[in-house]
């Protein structure tokens, strides 16, 4: 087994991550429960990084895209669980799709777009409603 990248180490880490807080699953599509066996976990996680060495190159390589592409769509339990759409999204609530582009307190690029499909569908309140509370506004500013 080869010295891992940080790109490597940093998957390693998130599943580790997911892990402690109980999110890492096992089987497909994470049918089989959780994971609580630390070792098992461990195994997980290089499986994930493309760095275990009970598998081929090709099957690492595979595993590594596989994963890179997952958390490029925010797809991992720790970004559906914790409202980031990337794994680099370092404490900022930068939505995933997953999530439907809630919670967002700062916006890059792609959940600006996100921000404003959901504004644009969202239906508007009618005229009425408006003229409303802006006369009772101007009513409190003059009293």
């Amino acid at each position: 087994m080869a010295r891992q990248s940080p790109s490597q180490r940093k998957s390693v880490g998130r599943v580790m991550h997911e892990f402690k807080h109980g999110e890492l699953k096992s089987g497909p599509r994470g049918r089989a429960g959780k994971v609580k066996n630390p070792r098992q976990a461990i195994a997980i996680a290089l499986h994930e990084a493309g760095a275990s060495k009970y598998e081929g190159k090709q099957e690492n390589r595979r595993s590594y895209a596989r994963t890179k592409q997952k958390e490029a769509r925010g797809e991992t339990a720790q970004q559906e669980a914790e409202g980031k759409s990337r794994v680099g999204a370092r404490g900022r609530r930068e939505s995933s799709r997953a999530m439907g582009g809630k919670n967002a307190k700062t916006t890059t690029r792609r959940g600006g777009r996100v921000t404003t499909a959901r504004r644009k569908s969202s239906s508007r309140r009618p005229a009425a409603a408006t003229r409303r509370r802006k006369s009772t506004a101007r009513r409190r500013k003059a009293a």
